[in-house]
């Protein structure tokens, strides 16, 4: 079983906590990224988690010194929509 495979199968709580450790994401954007690919349609849970990490891995360019993906106001938004759009190409 790959990596990426053990951890969409973790418990919602443990999934928050690999993000946030993998990251440096909090539960408030895990949640607010987990919601924009509930509502673009992706309902199976483990196809949203993938799509998650996925998100993250593309964003991963914007991570500073302390491991952080940083957005800024707004940002998020954005950047989810950049990456659906692409995405969908």
């Amino acid at each position: 079983m790959k990596d990426t495979d053990k951890s969409i199968n973790l418990t919602d709580l443990l999934f928050a906590e690999f993000c946030k450790k993998e990251f440096g994401i909090n539960r408030g954007v895990y949640n607010t990224i987990e919601k924009c690919f509930f509502e673009k349609g992706i309902e199976n849970v483990l196809d949203r988690r993938r799509l998650i990490l996925e998100f993250l891995n593309y964003v991963g360019q914007r991570m500073i010194a302390t491991n952080k993906v940083k957005f800024g106001p707004g940002g998020l938004t954005k950047l989810l929509n950049l990456y659906w759009d692409n995405k969908r190409k």
